[in-house]
């Protein structure tokens, strides 16, 4: 299956207004890219991890009202699941493109993850790009570019992580819809293989 970059069309889907009528679109549109990017990446992050990864494709199942904003495949060491284990994501919002490396609140093991994060705080400032952002809620699209941050600013976040029961805690790149729809594949493929690349230390530590 060949992997093709998203384009303004597959960006627009976001307007469209309904559940059904959105969900249609995502399905017809995007989720064979999800499915094409998931079925490349996950046999990369098995080489990267040394672990075997699993291609998730977003269903936004529960959903009955509101159509998804959003949309992504994640890829995790569990076939049945992701949410519970530290995971990596690519998908997209109307706005932009987004590619994380994620702990989300389901996760039943955010205290010791949290503790290794801090642990290694000074690393992350010195190691993670400056264009690189983080997050505390993968339902939200602000984030907070690592540019600037302190190691205080950091800990505090995963500080949260430890003590709050929702919190949630993504790191990785965003690119703008302009940005990622002059892409071409080749390109495109790179740059979430370069992502991954940087953001694998942060999967390796937890």
């Amino acid at each position: 299956m060949n992997i093709a970059s998203f384009s303004a069309d597959d960006f627009n889907v976001f307007k469209i207004d309904g559940l059904e009528p959105r969900m249609d679109a995502l399905k017809e549109q995007i989720q064979p890219k999800l499915q094409a990017l998931g079925e490349h990446f996950s046999q990369q992050l098995s080489v990267m991890t040394g672990e075997e990864m699993f291609p998730h494709v977003a269903k936004h199942a529960r959903r009955k009202v509101n159509p998804p904003n959003d949309t992504w495949v994640a890829f995790a060491a569990n076939s049945r699941g992701y949410k519970m284990m530290p995971h990596f994501q690519i998908g997209l919002w109307e706005t932009h493109m987004f590619i994380w490396f994620a702990v989300i609140y389901e996760a039943p093991n955010k205290v010791e993850i949290g503790r290794h994060l801090e642990q290694n705080a000074k690393q992350f400032i010195k190691n993670i790009p400056s264009h690189y952002v983080w997050s505390m809620d993968h339902t939200k699209p602000e984030v907070i570019p690592h540019d600037g941050l302190s190691v205080d600013d950091l800990n505090s976040m995963f500080n949260r992580l430890q003590t709050v029961k929702k919190a949630e805690i993504l790191c990785g790149i965003r690119i703008s819809r302009e940005e990622a729809i002059e892409l071409n594949d080749d390109d495109f493929i790179k740059t979430i293989n370069d992502a991954f690349e940087q953001l694998l230390p942060l999967y390796k530590l937890i």
